[in-house]
């Protein structure tokens, strides 16, 4: 469970406590067991409005990108990787990111070396919490471990935990726009 603090103003504009509890939109994957994404807030503009008292904007059906010119921010716990996912079909892999409402994101069987590699058109701030991950690259891969922050440009990746211990990562998620010089590269990836 993640506690999550929401402020906002008064009928005065003094700064107070909008709500304070636990974040109320928690997904879990039967393909993935013991793994939990907890959305902690959404914005759908840029600049976002900020009002006095904000609606809760996680509610609905669990999306993974956030909307054109939004953000999301969300904790996921990551369980030690098993041979079931490691063996996973491009067809699995699609299910999984299907549940996570991105079926289209998943690169498994067109360019993935692993199971769950996958690419979104955002900016991701990937912040470890608690434990150690890998972050897998189309040709490498790096070790992220407690305090360390990785910036996601837009890259084909996966998230692989080779330890004994649970990884907790927050995730801030930018939408973005690749420009036509990339996007026209990683067109020409897809088709061969």
């Amino acid at each position: 469970m993640v506690r999550r603090v929401v402020t906002g103003h008064d009928k005065n504009g003094k700064a107070i406590v909008v709500s304070d509890g636990p974040a109320p939109l928690v997904t879990t994957n039967p393909q993935r067991p013991g793994y939990v994404s907890t959305d902690i807030w959404r914005t759908n503009a840029t600049p976002a409005t900020i009002v006095a008292k904000p609606e809760e904007p996680t509610l609905g059906p669990r999306r993974q990108l956030p909307e054109k010119h939004g953000t999301v921010i969300r904790i996921n716990r990551v369980m030690p990787e098993t041979e079931a996912i490691r063996r996973m079909s491009p067809e699995q892999s699609k299910q999984l990111f299907a549940a996570l409402g991105n079926e289209q994101g998943s690169t498994f069987g067109k360019s993935g070396r692993h199971p769950l590699m996958h690419r979104t058109q955002t900016i991701d701030y990937a912040i470890i919490l608690a434990g150690e991950i890998y972050c897998v690259l189309d040709d490498s891969e790096v070790l992220l471990k407690a305090g360390d922050v990785l910036v996601q440009c837009g890259t084909n990746h996966a998230w692989s935990n080779r330890s004994q211990a649970a990884c907790d990562i927050a995730f801030v998620l930018i939408d973005g726009d690749f420009d036509a010089d990339l996007a026209a590269r990683l067109e020409g990836m897809t088709a061969t």
